[in-house]
């Protein structure tokens, strides 16, 4: 007897197996294709496993992450620094200082972007100070 989530030759796919493909990345599509299994019947039967894969290996590699980020060593620095610039919105600066005579003018150029075909146009700003 098979089932609504029965493949060819009655296989079932494997929902462990399907919630690991979806955690990787792959398609529903793919991981029918691979399975052997019809879409429609993946989806029907495995919808937690493809909905809830991604989800789950998200929640692996950010607990990895965490665990490294407040560990020791060059390592630990990278993690924690990446962590703090996508979840505490952090970010680093630039800061240009010039020196230069507060009687001298200063002048900026600005390239903009242009195609490669056309010449580039510059344009030259003066600033004579306050």
């Amino acid at each position: 007897m098979t089932t609504d989530c029965d493949g060819p030759a009655g296989r079932m796919p494997q929902p462990a197996q399907v919630e690991a493909m979806a955690g990787y990345g792959l398609s529903p599509a793919d991981i029918a294709h691979v399975l052997d299994v019809d879409l429609e019947v993946l989806k029907s039967c495995c919808a937690h496993e493809l909905s809830a894969g991604q989800i789950k290996a998200n929640a692996r590699v950010a607990e990895s992450l965490y665990r490294k980020a407040l560990g020791d060593g060059r390592e630990a620095v990278t993690a924690a620094i990446f962590w703090l610039k996508t979840r505490a919105r952090w970010k680093e600066t630039s800061v240009h200082e010039h020196a230069q005579h507060p009687d001298s003018p200063v002048t900026v150029t600005i390239v903009s972007g242009v195609p490669r075909n056309e010449q580039s146009q510059a344009t030259n700003v003066t600033y004579d100070g306050p």
